[in-house]
């Protein structure tokens, strides 16, 4: 690996490690970047996965304030979202690697659908928010979301943070912030079981995925800290962008 590929190889995990503590789809960097550099689909996704571990906990500690008294229903959610880790992460090693170069390209176009449209997302679940009205606990449909989010984190895992938003945003009548600080830990316990089976079934490469998770550190704790400043519209062009090349280098 030359110089230039490792620091964009870094560069890409700070990024990716602050729009996950922010928006939820850092993936969309990173994956497309261990493309370019040459790494089959699901070695990239393998490592991309591993990296990223760290940059989530980083986030939650950064959003440790908002997750002040949401200990019960982040147990509760946390049993689902690694449950359904488990599954898409063995569905990753056990599904030919001809099944994720065909199946990626559609959940891409899905993320960016979601990234596209989610400022009507984030009004409609403001609208649904009754002022000083807290539901405390998510139900047994919005349960069963967080796992099949968590299929799809372990399978694959761009966007996954938006999907959980959404899904949460519905089920709890709380403060934005707080439920986004809700999904960066429930997004990283995905990433973290599913890692951890990686670990120990499938190729890693490793020195980018240490990169990433370099990266991804630095890039979670500036994004708990301000990334909120970031804009929102340049943001979801940048994504959109990445997206679309990663489409374009998957079918090429």
């Amino acid at each position: 690996m030359s110089a230039l590929h490792a620091v964009a190889i870094l560069g890409a995990g700070v990024v990716a490690g602050g729009i996950n503590a922010v928006v939820g789809s850092g993936t969309l960097f990173t994956f497309p970047v261990l493309l370019a550099f040459g790494y089959t689909p699901v070695t990239a996704n393998v490592s991309n996965t591993i990296g990223l571990v760290p940059g989530s906990a980083a986030g939650a500690i950064g959003y440790r304030r908002e997750l002040e008294g949401q200990r019960a229903r982040t147990l509760r959610l946390a049993v689902a979202s690694l449950s359904g880790g488990v599954v898409g992460g063995v569905l990753l090693l056990t599904l030919p690697a001809s099944a994720f170069k065909a199946i990626v390209p559609g959940f891409i176009v899905v993320a960016l659908v979601l990234i596209v449209f989610q400022p009507q997302i984030g009004r409609a679940l403001a609208a649904r928010r009754a002022p000083g009205h807290h539901r405390e606990h998510a139900g047994p449909l919005a349960t069963v979301g967080v796992f099949a989010s968590g299929i799809y984190g372990g399978y694959f895992g761009a966007a996954q943070g938006i999907m959980l938003l959404a899904i949460l945003g519905l089920a709890l009548d709380d403060d934005l912030q707080r439920i986004n600080a809700l999904k960066v830990v429930l997004a990283g316990l995905v990433n973290f079981v599913a890692g951890l089976i990686f670990v120990f079934a499938a190729h890693v490469a490793w020195l980018p995925a240490l990169l990433i998770a370099v990266g991804s550190i630095i890039g979670g704790i500036l994004g708990a800290r301000g990334g909120r400043r970031l804009p929102a519209t340049a943001l979801r062009a940048v994504i959109v962008a990445v997206g679309i090349f990663a489409i374009v280098r998957l079918l090429g």
